[in-house]
């Protein structure tokens, strides 16, 4: 892209198990890169093998999605993702994407709430 103010760059960091990787899919879903029935199942970011057997992100990966202009959205943006660990023994992934990043997506479970990772990630954005 030619135009950097157009450019986001962000990084998603919750508590393990609470839908880093299942928004990050529906982020992808939205950019039109998957179906929308396939956001939650289709764990985009997860491509290792012992990612996929421990259904849990272990490396933190990076996507690029491509938003045109809508009705919503006033002018083309990127939107580059990292969608990072919630195991405590993967955090230092955690710190490596919010470094790389200007900001953060934290997601929060409604029935968990606030767990101790949760707070963890905070302190290290």
């Amino acid at each position: 892209m030619a135009n950097p103010d157009k450019v986001r760059n962000l990084s998603v960091i919750a508590h393990v198990d609470h839908g880093k990787s299942t928004l990050t899919d529906s982020l992808f879903a939205g950019a039109g890169a998957i179906r929308m029935d396939q956001a939650g199942n289709r764990r985009v970011t997860d491509g290792r093998k012992d990612e996929e057997l421990r259904c849990i992100t272990i490396k933190s990966t990076g996507i690029s999605l491509l938003f045109p202009q809508t009705d919503y959205l006033p002018q083309e943006t990127v939107l580059n993702v990292i969608d990072s660990p919630g195991h405590v023994d993967f955090s230092s992934e955690v710190t490596a994407a919010l470094r790389a990043t200007d900001g953060a997506i934290v997601v929060v479970d409604c029935v968990e709430g606030v767990c101790v990772q949760t707070e963890t990630v905070l302190r290290q954005a």
